[in-house]
């Protein structure tokens, strides 16, 4: 839907300068009951803390005010990424390898450890030992496991 990609947007476009960056963007429910989720992460990677998610909730709040791109009620929810963070860039491989990820796929979906990331790929470890490797881009993924420490 054109609207999903232009909540993306206007998002982004706020909370960039302030130092996050969006990883979901989702309105969902209907009528009354419509919710706005969006879950950020912080672009110098450290832990996003409930004073990042206020400030990013009011300058979106405002802007989704001033803008109004969505037909009815709903209720702004500013989140963290939390256990089912989304993977969605090189980088985002990159700081998670070795953990495991949930992984789907048009063919299905799966779970395996973050290998190797590549360039233009990522390589999923997967039980017994076989390994898969698909083009970033051709799949989406979230964490199956947290890590230990914050990354």
């Amino acid at each position: 839907m054109e609207q999903q990609m232009d909540l993306w947007e206007l998002v982004e476009n706020v909370v960039r300068p302030l130092g996050y960056e969006p990883l979901e963007v989702r309105l969902h429910g209907a009528g009354k009951t419509q919710v706005l989720t969006v879950k950020l992460e912080r672009l110098d990677e450290r832990p996003i803390t409930v004073a990042d998610l206020q400030r990013a909730n009011r300058v979106i709040g405002l802007e989704l005010d001033r803008l109004d791109p969505v037909r009815g009620a709903y209720r702004l929810e500013v989140e963290s990424p939390g256990p089912d963070r989304p993977l969605l860039t090189r980088r985002h491989f990159e700081r998670f390898a070795g953990l495991k990820a949930k992984v789907r796929t048009r063919e299905g979906s799966f779970t395996g450890r973050i290998a190797e990331v590549g360039p233009d790929s990522v390589t999923f470890s997967l039980a017994g030992g076989d390994k898969r490797t698909l083009p970033l881009g051709d799949f989406r993924a979230t964490l199956a496991e947290w890590p230990g420490e914050p990354r």
